[in-house]
């Protein structure tokens, strides 16, 4: 019987696959020209599917059926499209812008994992996001040195979220409406401190920015991707870190517990209170680096609310990804792939960059709805822990 029950996951697996390749075909480089490829695929995802569900696979049958069908539809839309226009969209670069938007993303959304592992809510990432960046750029200008600007902008973000872990732990206050006063606070706070200091606006040509990998190590020039920012390429460290600290160390496990069953950590001599400030400060942090990304690594400049609600969409990879580091990390690719993809289809194709804009929150709906698995949160998240 559980061979069965996997075989039948393979073959939903097989068929999200056939999905895939029927709208990727399409694309460059492979560009097929044909109805007959979408089709074929797109059918055999959805047979595929459908066989799956019946013998009990529901969840990864589900999935094909939807993937066979928006693949399908997609791969007839791109043969509808002129192969230059396709060309001129998919290209090299939108591999790179993608990585771009995907990277202040990144650092929150892992930030928001410590933080919701530890069992608190963390709505005020994105006024920590904004922190990070006002205080990188300030940092920057005052010291002359984006080592400084950074350095800043994590202390800036790590003092944001003490204050939400102050009212949050020890005075039990709603950890949303915490999150949502930080980033009120946040957003008020650099708002005065931007007009107060920079009443002319950002002075760019002050603003040391954080260079690029080949700016920085010249020797390794050879790199694919070597002219994106030093922050992009940290970023890849963060997740794999945030994954070997999770779960590959005493200190990650002793997030999980008290996220998990605080009681029984208490019991065993961990420090609930500890642990979880340590964990709220650790996503004020990482956060303020995906500010600081936006500010000195990426456009140089500071602009009030610069941030754009990009602290929530991070929070909703975060719900994607099941609060694992891996699955948040590629919530936080398709996010950044579905903004990148908007400029060039916009310019190409003449699609309104907003419609396309609306693609990863749709499948984010999605996945916070249930149908590609449900996101089952940390036991005691959003329950202040009081000791005995």
């Amino acid at each position: 019987m559980i061979d069965r029950y996997r075989n039948f996951k393979t073959v939903a697996s097989v068929g999200i696959v056939l999905g895939v390749a029927a709208f990727v075909l399409t694309l460059p480089p492979f560009t097929i020209r044909t109805t007959l490829v979408p089709i074929i695929f797109g059918l055999g995802a959805l047979a595929l599917g459908l066989a799956a569900i019946s013998q009990g696979e529901r969840r990864l049958g589900g999935f094909a059926l939807a993937i066979g069908f928006l693949g399908t539809v997609g791969g007839l839309w791109a043969l509808g499209v002129d192969q230059d226009t396709l060309e001129a969209v998919i290209t090299g670069g939108l591999v790179a812008s993608t990585l771009r938007f995907a990277t202040p993303l990144a650092y929150a959304a892992m930030g928001g994992i410590f933080c919701e592992r530890s069992g608190i809510v963390n709505i005020g990432l994105e006024g920590m996001m904004l922190m990070g960046a006002f205080f990188a750029v300030w940092g920057s200008i005052w010291s002359g040195s984006w080592v400084v600007g950074v350095l800043t902008a994590m202390i800036a973000g790590g003092l944001l979220a003490l204050i939400h872990g102050v009212f949050s732990i020890h005075l039990r206050a709603d950890q949303i409406v915490s999150g949502f006063a930080v980033n009120l606070l946040a957003l008020g706070l650099t708002g005065y401190l931007y007009s107060s200091i920079y009443p002319d606006g950002t002075p760019t040509e002050k603003v040391d920015r954080v260079p690029s990998l080949e700016e920085a190590f010249g020797f390794l020039s050879w790199v694919p991707g070597a002219d994106l920012s030093l922050l992009v390429w940290t970023m890849f460290l963060v997740v794999i870190l945030s994954f070997v600290v999770l779960f590959k160390t005493p200190i990650g496990l002793r997030i999980r517990s008290v996220g998990e069953h605080p009681r029984a950590a208490d019991t065993v001599g961990i420090s609930v209170y500890g642990v979880r400030y340590a964990a709220v400060v650790t996503s004020g942090v990482l956060a303020a680096l995906g500010g600081a990304f936006l500010s000195i690594g990426f456009t140089g400049r500071f602009a009030e609310n610069m941030t754009s609600g990009r602290g929530y969409i991070a929070l909703a990879a975060v719900i994607f990804g099941k609060w694992r580091p891996g699955w948040a990390f590629v919530a936080t690719l398709l996010f950044g792939f579905g903004f990148a993809l908007a400029i060039p289809l916009q310019r190409e194709a003449d699609i309104s960059s907003n419609l396309i804009s609306t693609l990863p929150y749709v499948l984010t709906l999605i996945a916070v709805a249930g149908i590609i698995g449900r996101s089952i949160p940390p036991a005691a998240v959003g329950r202040p822990y009081i000791k005995q």
